[in-house]
């Protein structure tokens, strides 16, 4: 900033440069070069340099080429590589290159996606995915979509709006009356449910030691057969991918029963629900048509950029009751006005980034993208297995491999090693009181390349390890 020049002549001078924009681009392309080829996990080294960042907040305003050029040299080396084909820590996609091009070009617009009057295109482009989504997911009539920031805040909503609707059939209003004395509501859900539904459970009040735990099968699938009877005061949730084994809950068998009882269904589908797009793959989906409520992400299977979750409500009355907004100075629209299906009232247009990914994919992008992850996991369970130490524990559903060593404490070891090797990122989990490694493929950019690489680090972690206990 030139001395004597206000502030606000030196930001419309930074704006007006070409430069900063066109430097954020060049250091954007030059990461995406070499994300496909580099280690997975940023080295020591990288993540020493992060200590550049601990530092007072300056006086004066910094120029912004100087800016970007800090976080490029110190911050780029320093990020998980998650945009590439080798990372299988957690369920987190890649980003197809139409959607996270769109998303700069949004971030361009800054539009704010809470009212058709704060953004015209933000609402037509929401109108017009809701109903690819129904589509692809086979979805008849009429539902309120959400555009949230992931599916942990979808399951909130979808959450909220169950509660609403059951305590208004027995009279109860929830936004005046608040849950003090009001009627007891039933949750019944299976053992392996995500982290998620508790936290929503948590915060929505309803208490998780009031959850009816339903034990699952060896895969980690509900028992349809264990199901306590249900009625109209019942919230059930059931799972399309099952965090670790990927697989699916008999929707077919439980939710015509469920239905009949009154029973509100709600999905949890973070990356599952995705199968219904493929004709090879959406047996697992079947039935879930009849649920009243759907969480799912965008930048998990989808490959959106970050942060892109759907809420999907049969209920938009309830949905809109339980998230309801007002306010003198609220114009609302013909049109879509989507803070009223959503908890926030100011929100990026993310839709944007999910329209573009989903316009480029296409119809049979989309399943051929769903295949390939499927098709990917069972390559993995094949060539692991070849390796004498490993084995697999569960049935390859869709894009999760649980692989183990002899006992825990070797298989702790090979997992710390892999990470320390950063050919490939798996994380660890527990699957029926046995200590896993979670293989989760989720990115476009998998190949059998990317695969072949990874088992051979597995190969080579295990053996290290076993060399080192000599």
């Amino acid at each position: 900033m030139k001395k004597g020049q206000s502030l606000q002549d030196f930001l419309f001078e930074e704006i007006s440069d070409n430069k900063i924009f066109s430097k954020a681009t060049d250091h954007g392309m030059n990461y995406l070069r070499d994300v496909f080829d580099r280690n997975v996990f940023p080295g020591e080294e990288a993540l020493a340099r992060l200590a550049t960042f601990d530092e007072k907040l300056n006086d004066q305003p910094v120029n912004a080429v100087e800016i970007l050029d800090k976080l490029h040299q110190y911050g780029s080396p320093a990020t998980v590589a998650q945009m590439g084909g080798r990372y299988f820590g957690f369920v987190c996609g890649s980003s197809i290159p139409a959607g996270l091009a769109a998303k700069n070009l949004a971030s361009f617009w800054d539009q704010n996606s809470a009212m058709y009057v704060l953004s015209p295109l933000a609402s037509k482009l929401e109108t017009v995915v809701e109903s690819w989504i129904k589509d692809i997911f086979n979805l008849r009539g009429d539902y309120a979509f959400g555009f949230v920031s992931g599916s942990s805040l979808a399951t909130f909503c979808a959450l909220a709006a169950a509660r609403y609707s059951l305590l208004k059939k027995q009279d109860w209003d929830l936004n005046r009356k608040g849950l003090q004395n009001s009627p007891d509501l039933r949750i019944v859900t299976g053992k392996h449910a995500h982290s998620t539904v508790l936290k929503a459970v948590s915060l929505l009040g309803l208490g998780t030691d009031n959850i009816e735990w339903v034990e699952v099968d060896d895969q980690g699938r509900i028992r349809a057969d264990l199901i306590p009877r249900l009625d109209g005061n019942t919230i059930l949730i059931l799972q399309a991918g099952n965090v670790n084994s990927g697989s699916f809950d008999d929707f077919s068998s439980i939710c015509g029963k469920a239905k009949k009882a009154g029973a509100w269904i709600h999905i949890d589908g973070a990356f599952g629900l995705w199968a219904a797009a493929s004709s090879r793959l959406s047996f697992l989906t079947e039935g879930m048509e009849k649920a009243d409520s759907f969480s799912v992400d965008g930048h998990k299977t989808l490959n959106t950029p970050y942060d892109n979750g759907i809420l999907i409500c049969r209920d938009k009355a309830a949905l809109q009751s339980a998230l309801h907004m007002s306010g003198s100075y609220i114009i609302k629209s013909a049109d879509k006005d989507g803070m009223f299906h959503t908890p926030e009232m100011s929100r990026r247009a993310r839709i944007v980034d999910l329209w573009a990914t989903m316009k480029s994919l296409g119809k049979s992008g989309i399943a051929e993208l769903v295949e390939t992850m499927s098709d990917r996991a069972c390559l993995f369970k094949k060539e692991i297995q070849k390796i004498d130490g490993f084995s697999v524990l569960n049935e390859i559903s869709f894009n999760q491999v649980l692989v183990t060593c002899k006992n825990d404490e070797l298989t702790e070891k090979t997992m710390k090693k892999i990470q320390d090797l950063r050919v490939c990122w798996v994380g660890g989990s527990q699957w029926f009181g046995r200590k896993v490694i979670r293989v989760s493929i989720s990115s476009w950019a998998t190949t059998e390349k990317d695969i072949q690489m990874s088992v051979n680090s597995f190969k080579e972690a295990l053996e290290y390890i076993r060399e080192e206990e000599k």
